[in-house]
């Protein structure tokens, strides 16, 4: 999740907020690969090559989740990545080209798209192409894999299942292939009572000959996934909290988890502990990473805490996040994928991420982008509603009933998955 991805911190609000007023956030002429600048509508300036679809649908879950209906320009540039079978790449410079289904299309990218359009409303039928691009590829146990025809895993499941949930769509019932449900194929990734002691309850992101290993990225996205939720989660009522309950293997019981709800709570148990165990924050799990702090899976850990109900445990990481120590701010600057994943942890916890340390992270993610039709809480919507009573309140922005006309439900899976795309956010 990706949030969300999530996805964190901001900045270099006012030279972005120009490049919006103009229209395509000032991308370069050219990226380093020699791939033409990217059409207008595109969040961001950073080379799009890897996560120019994964990063425009976190912003628009984070922004439909804070009042602010996206422009139109950037809901058609995301439409316009799908290919025809309804796939998404990670991101297509010349869209006139057919996509190769072998090459170009990925489970994460669809999923995250589905959610992405979704929440930004008016495009059901992209929605609907992209789900069944999904069940078109969902491997014979009931998963999916970072491409079509890849092995199944846990980061990349959890991603679709979250895109399903999101088009309001029960993946148990309505995503069942030879019978075999994808959420208990999910289960079948989590280590349980047999795994070393600050392992259970984690989830694995592949299942190979050497067992199953603990992988923060897999357990973030995993423990959306099993609460039937995505990107988006809706803020606990008030002074709600629950503790989090670590994996209990008292006696002779070595197994995991037995249904999502229990695997919930014993991954949640996993990631406060891998947490604590560091100060605040979560490490890389891909192997040859540096060891340093990282922002974007802490993010997601965040989300996943919250979506929980574990509002106490979610805000020791968001209170890391929020450090001048942590570099959140520096590593999200002007990443407009980063943002939305701090804005959606961070409300999913109960904050205002109109003030993260300070920072309106929904300002910068806007700024990011072209300017939206209407952001709710911003000086500019203010002005808009004042000028609709001034006119009698007769001033309707078609946009804005387009962007509530798909209810974004629930889904999953954050954080943009496959080891090559994983620092992207």
């Amino acid at each position: 999740m990706a949030p969300s991805l999530a996805v964190h911190a901001r900045r270099g609000a006012a030279a972005l907020a120009t490049a919006a007023v103009l229209g395509a956030a000032a991308a370069p002429a050219a990226f380093a690969d020699g791939s033409p600048s990217p059409a207008p509508g595109l969040y961001g300036t950073a080379d799009p090559k890897f996560d120019g679809v994964f990063r425009q649908s976190l912003a628009f879950v984070a922004q439909n989740a804070t009042g602010v209906t996206p422009a139109k320009p950037g809901v058609d540039w995301l439409a316009g990545q799908q290919c025809e079978d309804g796939g998404f790449p990670g991101y297509r410079a010349d869209t006139s080209k057919a996509c190769d289904p072998k090459k170009d299309e990925f489970t994460d990218a669809t999923a995250a798209a589905v959610q992405g359009l979704a929440a930004a409303g008016g495009r059901a039928d992209a929605v609907r192409k992209g789900l069944d691009w999904l069940k078109a590829h969902q491997n014979d146990d009931g998963g999916w894999g970072y491409q079509a025809g890849s092995p199944t895993d846990a980061n990349s499941t959890s991603i679709a299942l979250g895109a399903f949930a999101a088009a309001g769509q029960d993946p148990a019932k309505d995503a069942v292939k030879n019978g075999k449900n994808p959420v208990e194929t999910l289960l079948a990734f989590q280590l349980g009572c047999d795994a070393k002691e600050g392992e259970r309850g984690a989830f694995a992101y592949l299942k190979d000959d050497k067992g199953l290993r603990a992988d923060n990225l897999a357990s973030a996205a995993a423990a959306l996934a099993t609460l039937g939720k995505g990107f988006l989660a809706e803020p606990p009522k008030k002074d709600a909290d629950r503790p989090v309950k670590a994996l209990e293997c008292a006696g002779e019981d070595k197994a995991g988890p037995k249904d999502a709800a229990a695997a919930a709570e014993a991954v949640d148990g996993y990631l406060v502990a891998a947490m604590d165990k560091n100060g605040g924050y979560l490490l890389p799990s891909m192997p040859g990473a540096p060891a340093k702090p990282d922002q974007g899976n802490t993010a997601d850990a965040a989300l996943a805490l919250a979506a929980g109900g574990h509002r106490a445990a979610a805000e020791k990481p968001l209170k890391w996040l929020r450090s001048k120590e942590s570099g959140t701010a520096e590593w999200a600057k002007g990443q407009p994928g980063r943002l939305a994943k701090l804005i959606l942890a961070t409300r999913a916890a109960g904050g205002d991420p109109r003030d993260f340390a300070g920072t309106d992270l929904v300002a910068q993610l806007n700024a990011t982008g072209p300017a939206p039709e209407r952001a709710t809480g911003s000086d500019e919507s203010k002005k808009d509603e004042d000028k609709d009573e001034k006119d009698g309140g007769v001033t309707v922005n078609v946009w804005w009933i387009v962007g509530v006309g798909l209810a974004f439900g629930a889904g999953i899976g954050f954080l943009i998955s496959g080891r090559k795309k994983k620092q992207q956010l």
